[in-house]
């Protein structure tokens, strides 16, 4: 006999709540990972109200029908998956804000020591104020996300360069994502620029094609220098290998890449640097070792560079090898160098920073990491708080963590415990400390 319609309206909700409590247990899990940062401040509320709720339904079915075992079976699963999610929630949070709350009231000279290591992003300004009052941060990522007009990013960014002298520190590096085309993160308020490609590609010869690097990069250091911004994640140096990955929606290098010939993109980058650097903007070249030749998008997956060495020698490494000792600072891509290290990414590979760049090319210059909220380095086995310690152990001397600012905390955290308990290179630490002090912008 067919169930009368109010019991299959019942059954059916009732299903319905055990699909959600199911659907809510992968984001409850991990729902402090960088990609779900921009849904976080509704996200908590949802995921603890929502179990709750379906706790409370289901608390209720069983009491008013104990005698359906079908209802019954189904209404403890509610519970049971509703309880997990909301459990891991609440110990996720806590967690969080138990580790937040320990690197806020570490000891202010091992932030300061270790916070020039850092360049961080944010989104509430409360709190990049607070870290810059501890003195442990050495850069600001700014953004259009910030939601400023240019006055108020200018008297924001001034205030904490005049806390920074109070402080008798060296200012702080103020850096953005500005390439031109489409990353473009100072647009607004900036105006935006056509890709340094497009620009270039209009001049028939050499001589024009670097004149017009030149005063693209100077038109936009001007403009970057007027708000305050010393340090522009550009230029692009990958080369474009015109590879096509359909699930590829962040990276996209064919579209941003200056060209395929090595020659062509050491030559232009070179020029657009020098009209940068003449605004008193420093330039950086990106993604080492080259992201041209990865089909991967290391925003949310692992990628690989897997060419060997000596194609790389004549091709993708060319650019970095010809202009790092230039007085650039160069950007250290979440790709796995296969030739040398398929395990590891490169911004935190031993083989590849020690190895390579330290040992082998005897580079002295600054290395930057690209952004640690990235799921090449987030989702990687080490974690983002172990390949901190292991970036700086490496030489590197800045971790940039720009997408998702909450993640400098886990991460601060680990190298304070580094510190402490002697992981941490001290040499290691020194040359790097020398080398980001030749590099300070005097207070």
């Amino acid at each position: 006999m067919p169930l009368p319609w109010r019991e299959r309206i019942a059954f059916a909700l009732l299903l319905l709540r055990l699909g959600v409590a199911i659907a809510l247990l992968p984001f409850a899990v991990d729902w402090r990972s960088p990609l779900l940062a921009s849904l976080r401040p509704a996200a908590l509320p949802a995921l603890i109200a929502l179990p709750l709720l379906l706790i409370a339904m289901d608390g209720w079915t069983l009491w008013t029908a104990p005698h359906n075992r079908i209802r019954r079976a189904l209404s403890i699963g509610v519970i049971v998956a509703a309880g997990a999610s909301l459990l891991a929630t609440v110990s996720l949070e806590g967690s969080f804000r138990w580790v937040r709350a320990r690197v806020l009231a570490a000891d202010t000279a091992q932030l300061e020591k270790l916070g020039r290591h850092f360049i961080v992003g944010y989104r509430d300004p409360a709190e990049i104020d607070q870290l810059i009052d501890l003195r442990a941060v050495g850069g600001v990522f700014v953004g259009a996300r910030n939601g400023l007009t240019a006055d108020a990013l200018r008297r924001q960014i001034e205030q904490w360069q005049d806390k920074r002298r109070r402080q008798g520190l060296p200012l702080l590096w103020i850096a953005t994502d500005q390439e031109g085309g489409a990353v473009s993160r100072l647009s607004p308020p900036l105006p935006r620029q056509p890709p340094l490609a497009a620009v270039i590609a209009q001049s028939p010869d050499e001589g024009g094609r670097q004149t017009a690097a030149h005063d693209y990069g100077l038109s936009q250091g001007r403009a970057l220098a007027s708000l305050g911004v010393n340090l522009n994640f550009a230029p692009v140096v990958d080369l474009n290998k015109n590879l096509v990955n359909p699930n590829d929606r962040y990276t996209r290098i064919r579209e941003r890449a200056i060209s395929a010939d090595p020659a062509i993109v050491t030559d232009i980058a070179r020029h657009y640097c020098l009209g940068l650097r003449e605004a008193g903007v420093r330039c950086t070249l990106k993604h080492f070792p080259g992201l041209g030749g990865v089909f991967e998008d290391t925003h949310v997956e692992a990628g690989h560079l897997r060419a060997p060495l000596g194609e790389l020698e004549r091709g993708d490494l060319v650019p970095f090898r010809a202009l790092m000792g230039e007085g650039t600072f160069t950007m250290l891509s979440h790709a796995r160098l296969t030739a040398l290290d398929a395990a590891r990414p490169a911004s935190f590979s031993e083989a590849v920073v020690a190895g390579l760049l330290r040992n082998n090319w005897g580079h002295d210059g600054i290395l930057i990491t690209d952004d640690f909220s990235m799921d090449a380095v987030y989702g990687s086995k080490e974690g983002i708080a172990a390949a901190s310690v292991a970036a700086l152990n490496a030489g590197v001397d800045l971790l940039l963590i720009a997408y998702d600012p909450a993640q400098y905390f886990a991460m601060m955290d680990a190298l304070l415990a580094a510190d402490r308990g002697a992981s941490l290179r001290p040499a290691v630490l020194a040359r790097s400390a020398r080398r980001l002090a030749a590099e300070d912008v005097a207070p």
